[in-house]
């Protein structure tokens, strides 16, 4: 299963086949979709059904309720189901509670008060959470013997309510897991809402963002959004929802109640035809999102922007041909970077005003940077560290002796970052061209999966980057001899044949000691015989710590990669040892690096100064929390593992690297 960068849920109703919307959903997992969303509405088919079906046939992604009703289905009963739903897919199931639609209540004969309404999804929540802990809950009735709950205690499930009336913000920020906004809900009416949720936490004592904001947006993905809006005006839910809007959210919105009042007149006589007419563009793009898959990302961006932490990707009509365009709008949502997500949010892309189309014209300073963004994106300088550092740390053990050489140490680390940067862009030309990175790859740099750089370019690049270390090393050459010659061909023929073949070496389980040898003890000691012209055991010892951190942010990769490595049949080291035994190894390594440099100043090898790295203790602590989330089922906590090591290594890197160039003073 692919990993996308933030949360995005797909929701559907209970309607149609169930093996269809089981189908559907398992194709959500592939795709990395956070969570499938199962609306329960009253006269349609059952969500909770819907809802185990999925549970029990697809794994690991969330399977929500949203919302069930306090008052069709008691806190017992939902207590009881989720029980089961619990058991099929355990620590995977999110509740959403609400009354339901007035109307539908009253079209059952069920009297309906909205303040004995938040009293009732009040006192489901508390007892959901009693019965689900296993504890005696008291007897609704005087003189009978409290209720003692006859199933295991169920995981945490999160609790989402769904309503829009202040009392219930102020309920859910008091006490929920998450705010549900109902469908066709603007951005201008979700900010105020939001607004008024955030108040309510801050006011319980609670962190502001205490409660997760989610929300259903009504989707019509077409080939264009000329035809998708022409489409979605024909549908008569779509009618339906725009004549039933309240007052205060069209003008919220910016329109006037008389077109709404419109609109429901011809929805009443059956007369779509004119419904659709009535229909402005502007209208259906405030409450619902309209257009080509890339369009609905956009929008589903801008509602992000607005406070709405996992947006609900909701199909209007739920055939396959929308479903597969929905699922695909949902990943390329969710493979969004911050930055992309803001820009589309700010509707810096091109949009289409009335059926024509408009782009935002790029001049050549413009046009020059984004290509020069697109070759940083993909060299992944963050990684850098992982080179620099052994250079950095050789150089440090040659000031301390009195055999520094500028010249040498500077040529050195130009080298090795540029073989490095060479070998970050191979390892991503051959990821996308093997299959294994694609648009919803959680750390896939995008620049070629996006076409901002073809591959023809980034091969360019990497033959730049490796043809100008090799005439940086024409001086080291001079200066050390031949040695210089087989140490570069070594890192140079390491480096390229990582994912590229014949070698392939990262495919063979062979990554992550290779990487140990080459990143530490390999590049320090080869750093040190260049700057200094000798070998020592000294430079050995130094590297081990860098080594094992360098390790660390591969293995962490690979970790986080483990499903999509072996969908693709990639023998990853990590991918053999599974999941639990990953962990174990990913922690063994990074707290080996501190071990490794006490061990090595009690044993008088190490200058005392080197435990100036020590001070690096809070970046292991965060790496370590968030391992820990990811092997305990939180598999997007761990989407940036790599970035974070990377961060550990270099803030350990930069404080060994003082250290030992103070030597044994501290």
């Amino acid at each position: 299963m692919t990993e996308l960068a933030r949360p995005i849920g797909i929701g559907f109703a209970a309607r149609g086949k169930v093996s269809e919307v089981v189908d559907w959903a398992e194709q959500a997992r592939r795709y990395g979709i956070h969570s499938v969303w199962m609306h329960d509405s009253l006269f349609e088919r059952d969500a909770v059904t819907y809802a185990s079906a999925i549970a029990s046939h697809v794994a690991d992604i969330r399977v929500a309720m949203g919302a069930l009703s306090t008052y069709t289905r008691t806190p017992a009963l939902i207590s009881m189901t989720v029980s089961a739903l619990d058991e099929m897919a355990p620590g995977r199931v999110i509740l959403g509670l609400g009354t339901a639609l007035p109307l539908r209540l009253a079209q059952l004969g069920i009297p309906y008060n909205p303040e004995q309404g938040v009293e009732s999804v009040s006192k489901a929540i508390d007892l959901l959470r009693a019965m689900w802990a296993g504890q005696r809950v008291p007897s609704a009735t005087p003189n009978l013997p409290p209720v003692q709950p006859m199933y295991p205690p169920v995981h945490r499930v999160p609790i989402y309510i769904a309503a829009y009336r202040t009392p219930f913000l102020q309920l859910a920020g008091e006490k929920a897991d998450g705010y549900l906004a109902r469908p066709a809900e603007s951005i201008p009416n979700m900010k105020r809402l939001i607004e008024k949720l955030r108040a309510a936490s801050l006011q319980a004592g609670r962190d502001e963002r205490a409660v997760d904001v989610a929300g259903y947006l009504l989707t019509h993905v077409d080939k264009s959004r000329r035809e998708a809006l022409n489409r979605a005006k024909r549908e008569p839910f779509v009618i339906y929802m725009m004549s039933v809007l309240s007052n205060f959210s069209l003008e919220q919105a910016g329109f006037e109640p008389a077109l709404r009042d419109q609109i429901m007149a011809a929805w009443r006589t059956e007369d779509y035809h004119k419904a659709a007419e009535l229909i402005p563009d502007d209208m259906l793009d405030a409450f619902m999102l309209c257009g080509t898959p890339e369009q609905v990302a956009e929008g589903a961006a801008r509602f992000n922007q607005a406070g709405m932490d996992t947006p609900i990707i909701q199909p209007v009509v739920q055939e396959d041909d929308q479903v597969q365009l929905a699922l695909k709008a949902a990943s390329l949502y969710g493979s969004m970077s911050t930055a992309e997500s803001r820009t589309a949010a700010g509707s810096a892309q091109p949009v289409e005003i009335s059926g024509a189309r408009v782009e935002n014209k790029l001049n050549p300073l413009e046009s020059a940077w984004r290509k020069f963004s697109a070759w940083v994106e993909i060299a992944r300088p963050f990684s850098f560290t992982a080179s620099s550092i052994p250079v950095l740390a050789a150089g440090a053990i040659a000031l301390t002796e009195a055999k520094f050489d500028w010249l040498l140490f500077l040529l050195a680390l130009a080298a090795s970052v540029l073989l490095h940067m060479g070998t970050n862009i191979t390892n991503e030309i051959f990821d996308v061209r093997n299959g294994v990175d694609s648009i919803t790859s959680p750390r896939a740099s995008m620049a070629l999966l996006k076409g901002r750089l073809s591959e023809k370019e980034a091969f360019g690049l990497v033959g730049g980057a490796f043809l100008t270390a090799i005439l940086l090393s024409i001086p080291m050459i001079l200066a050390r001899g031949w040695p210089v010659i087989g140490l570069g061909l070594l890192g140079l023929i390491l480096g390229y044949g990582y994912t590229a073949p014949p070698f392939q070496y990262k495919y063979k389980a062979l990554g992550l000691p290779m990487v140990f040898i080459l990143m530490g003890p390999l590049m320090v000691m080869g750093a040190y015989f260049v700057i200094t012209g000798e070998i020592n055991a000294l430079s050995f010892v130094v590297s081990v710590p860098i080594g094992l951190l360098v390790t660390a942010i591969l293995h962490g990769n690979e970790w986080r990669d483990i499903a999509d490595d072996a969908r693709f049949g990639i023998g990853t080291l990590s991918a053999l040892m599974g999941r639990k035994r990953a962990h174990f190894v990913f922690i063994s390594l990074i707290t080996s690096a501190y071990l490794a440099v006490v061990l090595g100043v009690l044993l008088n090898i190490l200058p005392q100064g080197s435990l100036l790295a020590v001070l690096s203790l809070p970046f292991l602590v965060r790496s370590i929390r968030t391992s820990e989330l990811g092997i305990n089922g939180q598999q997007r906590a761990i989407a940036k593992i790599d970035l974070e090591t990377a961060q550990l290594h270099a803030a350990f890197g930069i404080l060994y690297v003082i250290g030992l160039a103070m030597g044994g003073g501290l």
